[in-house]
């Protein structure tokens, strides 16, 4: 189960709450990013179990940054997660081909979310 999380987001809202309810279930938010350099930057310093994408990450493409994270970090194993408010179906062939271990939708995140999501089930 990953413990420590970066969470990458445009949106300090969603960070904050994000923060409150994986932590309330003993994860923990070791840092957190509101575009791709922050996240790059904050992985390699944090060393993340889980990193947390939002989709759509401002102006640029959470696809794109969970794409750089696998090619910089290779054998370095953490899970990428990516997360957004529209639906899974939206963009099923495009988390089909990244490197993320699956979607979660916003309002369905939660640590058992995420076990149950990594874990298969």
């Amino acid at each position: 189960m990953p413990s420590r999380v970066v969470i990458a987001d445009d949106s300090e809202r969603f960070i904050m709450a994000a923060r409150v309810l994986l932590e309330q279930d003993g994860m923990s938010v070791v840092g957190s990013a509101t575009n791709s350099a922050e996240c790059l930057h904050s992985v390699r310093e944090l060393r993340p179990d889980l990193v947390l994408i939002d989709i759509m990450l401002g102006d640029e493409s959470g696809f794109e940054l969970a794409r750089r994270l696998a090619e910089e970090h290779g054998e370095e194993r953490f899970a990428i997660i990516l997360v957004s408010t529209h639906s899974a179906a939206d963009f099923a062939e495009l988390i089909e081909l990244s490197p993320a271990a699956g979607f979660l939708s916003k309002s369905d995140l939660s640590a058992e979310a995420v076990r149950r999501l990594l874990h298969g089930a």
